[in-house]
């Protein structure tokens, strides 16, 4: 999409993109962390209700004093979002309500909207997507996070003439994980409470994560934004690896383990007596399709494509979100 290129030109015609930024946590702390360098990009507001722990979010990134008294901070997004030199807004705050009241102040403003918070979207998001086009603005998911990830091998395989049978992503899943709680959730990650506080790590969050919310709220903004169908009777998290995508996530009608075809679904890192998937998928995202004839099906062992044992469906993945 040559974006380096069309952001560069961007930056030496019309000066920086102009970005204000909404929450300073995980999300926000790795975008801003990246913005220095990105080309054409310029982040000029940053709205978080505590100033003093996002001026030390971009100390943390590497933001020199000099950088962070370049760039105002506010608690009061809806000023931020009016200001004549914002045109994109970066919403991280992972509170739907806030996500949503946001999302519609800029579109009233004219600013195109990256809404990082998945929870938002899943609410609204074909909403506020509609009043998006409506107003001549984008309104986008967050390319890195996951369901945008997902969306882009959706796009890929459409555009490419195949049908998607199943998209998703992998993650570290157990059944008896649905009753870890916030107090104990760095265990089930190996990490040391202090150490993940001390990185901005919410709790709250990492559980969602683990316990299976995270992944049923981002397959539903999937199955928004792409038009796919979700399992019936709710994620089943099947144990898999990438060389066994195309053999388990295809209806079961041909031997898989999916209603039908067009469905998200999650893939575990894990096998249900705790063992580990060989070749696990737990950072990644995946899209299985189906070849559209004899020929198509042959491309795929010719150029060496993870296939089910008929041959006539393959998964492209992606090992990491980032």
């Amino acid at each position: 999409m040559n974006l380096a290129r069309l952001a560069a030109e961007r930056a030496a015609t019309k000066g920086p993109i102009g970005v204000a930024v909404i929450g300073a946590g995980k999300f926000g702390s790795m975008f801003l962390s990246q913005a220095p360098t990105s080309p054409g990009l310029r982040i000029n507001v940053i709205i978080d209700l505590d100033i003093e722990r996002a001026k030390a979010a971009c100390r943390n990134v590497g933001w020199d004093e000099e950088r962070i008294a370049a760039c105002d901070f506010t608690e009061d997004g809806a000023e931020a979002i009016a200001r004549d030199d914002i045109e994109v807004v970066v919403e991280v705050t992972g509170n739907p309500a806030a996500g949503i009241r946001h999302a519609l102040a800029a579109i009233e403003a004219g600013k195109h909207i990256v809404m990082v918070n998945v929870e938002a979207d899943v609410l609204a998001g074909p909403a506020l997507a509609a009043r998006a086009r409506a107003a001549g603005v984008v309104y986008s998911m967050a390319y890195g996070d996951q369901p945008a990830l997902v969306a882009e091998q959706v796009d890929w395989a459409r555009a490419a003439g195949f049908q998607v049978i199943a998209a998703g992503k992998g993650t570290k899943y157990m059944p008896e994980y649905h009753a870890v709680t916030p107090d104990d959730v760095w265990s089930h990650y190996g990490l040391d409470p202090a150490r993940a506080k001390a990185a901005g790590m919410n709790p709250q969050m990492f559980n969602s994560f683990l316990d299976g919310t995270k992944s049923s709220i981002e397959m539903a903004a999937i199955a928004n934004a792409c038009g796919l169908a979700v399992p019936s009777d709710g994620l089943h998290f099947p144990p898999c690896g990438v060389d066994d995508l195309p053999t388990i996530l295809k209806p079961k009608s041909d031997g898989g383990q999916l209603e039908g075809r067009g469905m998200v679904e999650v893939v575990s890192s894990l096998n249900r007596d705790g063992s580990p998937v060989e070749r696990d998928l737990r950072w990644g995202v995946y899209v299985v399709i189906e070849a559209t004839n004899d020929y198509t099906a042959s491309c795929f062992e010719q150029y060496g494509m993870r296939t089910d044992p008929s041959g006539r469906y393959g998964a492209l993945y992606r090992p990491y979100h980032l």
